[in-house]
């Protein structure tokens, strides 16, 4: 798609924005191991057919740490939108309702309109459910319900820790109509798994209250179990400021120089793209400092630990595990 293209470099990052400083212009942050960017790309990819006058890129923020850097990118997927080459809005995460919002908003500002043929509504409905595995049409936001049976139902799912997506059918009235026709549900909120209807909050009670309810929607991930995902994700594991390929810090280039020449398989995660990630390792490992270097799920230390290591002869052994 002409309109959706990636920057694997600066520079092309850069030639995009030039080429394109007229008109509107929305930069994906991503990740190739985050599952939620590879989500949001059909996003954008949905949103470039209706908008073919606005520029979609997609750039990954390990491979180019120096534009990352310059907007501040903690975490992915980050999307940063810009207006004639100028930086105007930003959202950080996975959220594509909002995320449609403000192209919406913002494109609607200038002179792009969007371009629909007479399917698009039923199109962009579908789309819209399956943004995300739990999706929530409500009155308001999870922030902001804005009527009685809204509240509820973010109560009811927050309580149970489940993992949802919503969107606010104050803000679209051709959705807000539409939906009623599309599903055959009259009222609201509306909730969705898996592009699925559920039902409405007198459903979601009934499947509270058999226990149900957990089993049908998918559960938030908790801090800690995204850091024991990423501990665990190769028996050798260095968290650092940057990536194999470009360090972004003394002490990581050191270390990374002292692994390469042991010769042994490792992966390694950039604590620079998840603040998350960041600061919640240090508390979890009870470990202040990166990088921090761990050898099936277990944590070995940081650059003092891994050269006492080298010196002693018993790096190879430790990072094989065999110790």
């Amino acid at each position: 798609m002409a309109n959706f293209v990636e920057a694997k470099t600066q520079a092309e990052f850069e030639s995009i924005l030039v080429k394109d400083g007229s008109r509107f212009a929305v930069v994906h942050f991503q990740a190739s191991w985050a599952p939620q960017c590879g989500q949001m790309n059909e996003v954008l990819t949905e949103l470039a057919k209706q908008y073919t006058k606005a520029a979609f890129v997609k750039l990954d923020a390990e491979a180019v740490p120096e534009v990352s850097e310059k907007y501040a990118i903690a975490s992915v997927p980050t999307f940063v939108l810009f207006k004639g080459g100028v930086q105007v809005d930003r959202m950080d995460g996975a959220h594509a309702p909002e995320l449609t919002k403000k192209v919406q908003r913002l494109v609607a500002s200038g002179d792009s309109e969007p371009e629909r043929g007479p399917a698009d509504l039923n199109e962009r409905l579908k789309k819209l459910i399956n943004a995300a595995p739990c999706m929530l049409f409500i009155k308001g936001t999870a922030q902001e319900p804005r009527c009685g049976f809204s509240r509820q139902m973010v109560a009811l799912l927050n309580e149970r820790n489940i993992k949802f997506s919503t969107f606010d059918i104050l803000s679209d009235e051709e959705v807000r109509q539409g939906l009623k026709t599309y599903s055959n549900w009259p009222t609201y909120p509306q909730l969705y798994v898996k592009g699925d209807l559920v039902g409405g909050l007198d459903i979601a009670k009934e499947l509270a209250e058999s226990g149900e309810l957990e089993s049908v929607c998918p559960k938030a991930v908790t801090l800690e179990d995204r850091l024991k995902e990423a501990i665990n994700r190769s028996p050798v594991m260095l968290f650092m400021k940057g990536s194999k390929e470009a360090a972004r810090c003394g002490f990581s280039r050191q270390i990374l120089e002292i692994l390469n020449g042991a010769g042994v398989d490792y992966n390694t995660f950039n604590i620079l793209d998840d603040e998350e990630v960041r600061q919640g390792l240090k508390t979890y490992s009870n470990w202040p400092t990166f990088p921090q270097l761990y050898v099936k799920g277990d944590l070995i230390g940081g650059l003092d630990i891994v050269k006492e290591l080298q010196e002693s002869g018993e790096l190879l052994t430790v990072l094989k595990g065999d110790s």
